[in-house]
């Protein structure tokens, strides 16, 4: 479906969702299905770079259709400063891999689907509240491609636009800016023979199609970590990192080196900040609330946002609902209560994991190598399949626990 342009409409809508990526698009599926009239705002040609790992609560909980997913990673395997590894089997489970461009545009048109009215164009400013609606202005490109501004009107926005969101920056007037990483990817097309587990170019390429890499070794992220992720006919290697100066696209190109896929063709480049901490406020109090990148929830340590995204946009939808049936501004708050309420305690866990473990090469070696212990294998590909933590095993826990302190204080060998 072809997003709308012409956009000027007397119609008010009820709610303007500015961003149509993972989040937006499903606060305005939800919403639309709700009965609501709904605007997508988006901007045309976005693409996010994103290792593009879904997991299957995800799939369940928001009806992702098996023709999305271009692979299944069955396993893990994590790189130390020193190279030794640490071989991760996700037993009876996978992560799904999608790729975001098509991902994306499937939400939505989902979303139009259920009735939202789609419309590209460039988010440019609020203006004030009057007569119970918002005037949004956005720049859209006329028949000839020369940009003209464009104004709709609607009770409520949500703010999807990313991290660096321009309807947060305006509407909550708040100097906060949440903790990021840089991250950068290059997306390559894998060789047949490799697709399937050899090597068509006769070079020796350390790649599996059901495999996720992750390197921990500063030399490829000196605050957080390098990735080589399986995508069928493609496959995203990228790193990420908050350091100035850190050259993320060297330590692409060095990363695809060792790993032997410096020779196989580079389909595109993309890079984009990642927050990695929920904003403290995400409503304005009066009619505009946040969710995704805007709001800042990319779980820290791993860097992961789609799921975090998806139900932060459903939580939006949901407490803009209720403001609209109640009028009750108070409502808006709704969504960063019942987030931080869900996820918020596995935020706070993964981002102490990510200040210590990340620090310096001797905590990651020891890092990967508490990620050899079963345990620790089992209870992560639990609390990542299902989005919650894992309670039902006290006893594992306190052996995890034992084992921590052994390599935090250098007790255990490694």
């Amino acid at each position: 479906m072809q997003a709308e342009t012409d956009t000027s409409l007397a119609e008010i809508f009820d709610v303007v969702v500015v961003g149509g990526g993972p989040a937006g698009a499903t606060a305005a599926t939800d919403l639309a299905k709700a009965g609501r009239r709904v605007a997508l705002l988006d901007r045309a040609g976005r693409i996010k770079p994103c290792g593009g790992a879904i997991p299957p609560r995800l799939i369940r909980d928001f009806g992702i259709p098996e023709h999305l997913l271009v692979a299944r990673a069955r396993s893990a395997r994590v790189i130390a400063p020193s190279q030794k590894s640490v071989d991760m089997p996700i037993d009876g489970g996978f992560v799904g891999m999608v790729d975001r461009d098509v991902f994306d545009e499937w939400l939505r048109e989902r979303a139009a689907k259920a009735g939202a009215r789609r419309i590209t164009g460039k988010f440019q400013r609020l203006e004030e509240r009057t007569g119970g609606a918002r005037t949004i202005v956005f720049e859209a490109e006329d028949g000839n491609g020369a940009a003209t501004e464009r104004r709709i009107k609607a009770k409520a926005v949500i703010g999807a636009d990313g991290a660096r969101s321009q309807v947060a920056r305006q509407s909550l007037k708040s100097s906060e800016h949440p903790r990021s990483v840089f991250a950068y990817h290059e997306v390559i097309r894998t060789p047949s023979k490799a697709a399937a587990g050899g090597d068509e170019t006769g070079e020796a390429a350390d790649y599996a199609p059901t495999r996720c890499d992750i390197f921990y070794q500063s030399h490829v992220s000196p605050d957080f970590y390098g990735w080589v992720f399986p995508h069928g006919e493609t496959a995203s290697v990228g790193v990420g990192s908050a350091q100035k100066g850190f050259s993320l696209r060297g330590a692409v190109s060095d990363l695809r080196r060792d790993s032997g896929l410096d020779a196989w063709e580079t389909v595109r480049r993309e890079g984009a900040p990642i927050p990695l901490k929920p904003l403290k406020k995400w409503d304005n109090g009066e009619d505009v609330t946040l969710a995704g990148d805007a709001a800042g929830v990319v779980a820290p340590a791993s860097g992961e946002g789609i799921y975090y995204a998806m139900i932060g946009g459903r939580f939006a939808a949901e407490a803009v609902d209720a403001f609209l049936a109640t009028g009750d501004a108070k409502e808006l708050a709704g969504a960063r209560r019942r987030f931080m309420k869900a996820h918020g305690t596995v935020f706070r866990i993964l981002g102490m994991l990510q200040h210590f473990w990340y620090r310096n090469d001797k905590r990651r070696e020891r890092f990967v190598k508490i990620c050899d212990d079963p345990d620790v294998q089992r209870l992560t590909w639990q609390a990542y399949m299902n989005k919650e933590l894992v309670k039902a095993d006290p006893g594992a826990h306190f052996r995890i626990f034992l084992k921590d302190l052994g390599h935090l204080f250098g007790f255990a060998r490694t």
